[in-house]
């Protein structure tokens, strides 16, 4: 009899805390109707360059929470590079990725960029931190290409 009251109260005290689980989180997905209708701010990104240099161009980018951006991100060597920024993705509400005719929705951790390609990654901020940025084939980053992406409370200060 014991162990079934203890039961019982365990369920209980679970179904409790899953109940007010969600009175606890904090989304990360930003009121949608108020963000889309903002005017993106544009930020051009260069991966590499045309004599083929291992950077990003800029490599320091800054963020505030709850604006919406557009980076443009280009391509202009000769070889794919990445634009990897996980943590800083885990942060951000994407809206969408713009690439050729084709239109990404949902989580994006990173992007790949042939030769010549250009791709317009649409997003808003919403935690402020320090994320690192880099290219992941094998060399690139430890070359230099590599950077920073931050999200401040307010840009400027």
């Amino acid at each position: 009899m014991r162990q079934f009251i203890r039961y019982l109260l365990g369920l209980f005290i679970l179904g409790w805390l899953l109940w007010s689980l969600p009175v606890f989180a904090v989304p990360l997905t930003p009121p949608i109707g108020d963000m889309t209708k903002q005017t993106a701010i544009e930020i051009n990104v260069s991966l590499g360059s045309a004599a083929n240099a291992l950077k990003f161009i800029p490599n320091s980018l800054e963020f505030s929470p709850g604006k919406r951006y557009k980076l443009v991100l280009s391509n202009p060597s000769s070889q794919k590079h990445y634009f990897t920024a996980k943590d800083f993705a885990d942060s951000i509400w994407s809206q969408k990725v713009d690439a050729g005719k084709v239109e990404v929705k949902g989580a994006i951790h990173e992007l790949e960029l042939k030769p010549g390609a250009q791709a317009e990654w649409v997003f808003v901020p919403i935690k402020p931190g320090t994320y690192p940025l880099r290219c992941v084939i094998p060399g690139h980053a430890e070359a230099g290409m590599t950077g920073t992406l931050i999200v401040r409370s307010n840009v400027g200060t």
